[in-house]
């Protein structure tokens, strides 16, 4: 499957259980559709997809894979570069990503730009 739109991504995601959206809320992350908020230690990047605007390379986003450690996964996104929100910019520095090799999620790779 191509992954040309981070709306792809977003859909690709879902379809392999990634069903939740993430937020940044202070010092922890919070998965708004369960309502269940996590530090960081308790979440992994299983894998994320970065686009490039085709118009504007200024236009960039990234699509991350998260999943806790009790089982919750979903999508966390942000801007790329100049418009990226520090606050997910400062999560994601703790963060480690930690793909899954058994089917559920593939290796942590960049998508298409």
């Amino acid at each position: 499957m191509s992954l040309d739109t981070v709306t792809d991504s977003i859909e690709d995601l879902a379809r392999r259980g990634f069903t939740d959206h993430f937020m940044v809320r202070g010092r922890k992350l919070v998965a708004i559709d369960a309502g269940r908020p996590f530090l960081p230690r308790d979440v992994v990047i299983r894998e994320y997809h970065r686009f490039e605007g085709v118009s504007d390379p200024d236009d960039m986003a990234v699509v991350y894979a998260l999943e806790s450690r009790e089982g919750t996964k979903g999508v966390l996104t942000d801007a790329y570069g100049a418009y990226s929100d520090p606050a997910v910019g400062a999560m994601l520095d703790v963060l480690r990503i930690d793909p899954v090799r058994d089917g559920r999620a593939g290796p942590a790779r960049a998508g298409a730009a």
